[in-house]
């Protein structure tokens, strides 16, 4: 006897329920304090540079030392993802973006901050990459797009707290208490995670692999980047995430605030809704996709494609500020810039196996804060070099723009025949399915 397959689920796919929902939201909460305090320095920036008598060049190296170690991670992480599974690594996670949040609010010198960042830097890599593992062991295949946004709404509602509530403490109770105090947040999420999180459904243990060793590493990693599935989610995610991490990570409140002329309250209320604007544009964003998967790539192009419009106006305007319309239009646009960035993760998960998902995403994570460590370090040295001109200084997004649009012109083809590919075979293979 055989069974037609209908809809979008497949054969062995999670079968998703309440406990689903339960055991993937405390993996989202580990990641919503990580954002927290990864965001944390974006309404401290200002009292970073007077705590440590630092400059443009300096203040912004913590950013970058951070984001170089998430971006370095990644590919670890991801291994570590498919050999230990969630719950591990998530653990670690936990324990040392906690251990960095608790060290940066003791830091007495620069030196012993930028460690903490570091720290912090690599507990949070350990967070994004899991959860999306996460959702793809608990949820069916066809629910993939609108559970990696949620997650990255989510996100988001991390870096609101940190705009909202981190930002009113830190003025209101001083430094030390305020980075020492948020730390307990990650005390939190690290037992809920130990007592309470499961890797998967039971039943739906994946395959043992034999071999752990460096061919492993190696083969896992090759693998991946040979399908051009996920070399185009490495430069959709570098493409598109950028510009506002950036924006909401660093540079964001001093160029609101120095460059055009608005007060702390003001400017934290414009870095709000960028969050807010992503908060809301993830939902859409992903019930598009989910519905019209061909939606991704003109979603992506056309994200970059704004961005760039609302920069580009921003800087040029000719009067001595630009206008509050025009930075509230910035600011909302800025905040698609996180959903597309999730985009890249729909192009790699079809173009992967389930076994290779964690070195896959984690291929694709890189993307984005490897441009978002670029423009950090590009911003801080070009502001001293010029004097603080924020026009010359944030016209390097362009350039990174440009480099990611072109590659991603250069792989969709060659993508897009891969996945139709793959989807015959499995279409073929999972037709008659035995009853």
């Amino acid at each position: 006897m055989s069974a037609t397959v209908r809809g979008a689920t497949l054969p062995g796919d999670p079968p998703g329920g309440r406990r689903a929902v339960a055991v993937w939201s405390i993996g989202v909460a580990v990641y919503f304090v990580a954002v927290i305090f990864r965001t944390s320095l974006g309404v401290a920036g200002l009292d970073a540079a007077d705590r440590f008598h630092v400059n443009a060049s300096a203040l912004s190296t913590f950013s970058i030392l951070q984001l170089l170690v998430y971006a370095g991670m990644q590919i670890p992480v991801g291994l570590l993802v498919d050999r230990l599974g969630t719950k591990k690594v998530l653990s670690m996670g936990a324990l040392l973006f906690t251990a960095g949040q608790l060290g940066f609010a003791f830091s007495p010198s620069y030196g012993t901050a930028l460690a903490s960042r570091a720290l912090l830097g690599c507990g949070d890599a350990m967070t994004f990459i899991s959860v999306l593992r996460l959702g793809t062991r608990w949820f069916s295949a066809r629910r993939g797009p609108m559970v990696a946004q949620l997650a990255g709404l989510v996100g988001m509602a991390g870096n609101l707290v940190s705009t909202l509530v981190l930002a009113r403490l830190l003025h209101g109770i001083g430094w030390t208490p305020a980075f020492a105090g948020s730390a307990l947040a990650g005390a939190v999420v690290l037992v809920l995670t130990l007592l309470f999180l499961k890797d998967h459904p039971e039943g739906q243990e994946p395959e043992p692999s034999l071999h752990r060793g460096a061919a492993y590493v190696r083969g896992q990693i090759a693998a991946s980047w040979r399908e051009p599935g996920t070399r185009l989610g490495l430069w959709v995610h570098f493409t598109t995430q950028f510009p506002a991490m950036v924006f909401l990570l660093l540079w964001g409140l001093p160029f609101l605030v120095e460059a055009q002329g608005l007060s702390r309250a003001t400017a934290g209320e414009l870095l709000t809704l960028v969050v807010l604007s992503n908060m809301v544009i993830g939902l859409v964003y992903g019930q598009i996709v989910a519905r019209h998967h061909a939606a991704r790539l003109p979603l992506a192009l056309g994200t970059v494609g704004a961005t760039a419009l609302l920069w580009a106006a921003t800087l040029a305007y000719p009067g001595r500020h630009a206008p509050m319309w025009l930075l509230l239009v910035l600011c909302a646009v800025l905040g698609a810039c996180g959903p597309a960035s999730m985009l890249g993760f729909d192009f790699a998960r079809p173009a992967n196996p389930p076994e290779r998902q964690g070195t896959a995403s984690g291929i694709t994570n890189m993307g984005g804060f490897i441009a978002s460590m670029t423009t950090l370090f590009a911003v801080g040295v070009l502001l001293d070099a010029t004097g603080d001109d924020y026009t010359v200084a944030f016209s390097s997004v362009f350039v990174l723009q440009a480099l990611g649009v072109s590659q991603i012109l250069r792989l969709r083809g060659r993508a897009a025949r891969r996945e139709r590919e793959r989807l015959i075979s499995s279409r073929i293979e999972t037709v008659h399915v035995p009853a």
